[in-house]
């Protein structure tokens, strides 16, 4: 996928305090397709507690977040304790 490198690991306890640009950062279709069927199938991995790598971009630049995704909306999608990312925001999911 994207050649991404060094982003800031971050706790998912922090998310919330992030702030998310509206902007979309994935101008492929390709890669718009990639990435939703990614979400997906960590939200089906989040069953069984799986966790896996997000790199995702704020308004501060990117970082990567190791967690369990519980589930994924149209926009959105949902870690532990109900910290939300953006999925606009999102550049990929490493499983």
């Amino acid at each position: 996928m994207n050649a991404i490198h060094n982003p800031l690991l971050v706790d998912k306890e922090i998310i919330g305090n992030l702030h998310f640009p509206n902007e979309e950062i994935l101008h492929s279709s390709e890669l718009k397709l990639r990435r939703e069927y990614e979400l997906e199938r960590a939200a089906s991995l989040g069953n069984d507690k799986v966790k896996i790598k997000i790199l995702f971009e704020d308004a501060e630049g990117l970082k990567q977040v190791e967690t369990t995704v519980w589930a994924v909306t149209k926009d959105r999608v949902v870690l532990k304790h109900g910290a939300t990312i953006p999925i606009k925001r999102i550049h990929e999911i490493k499983i």
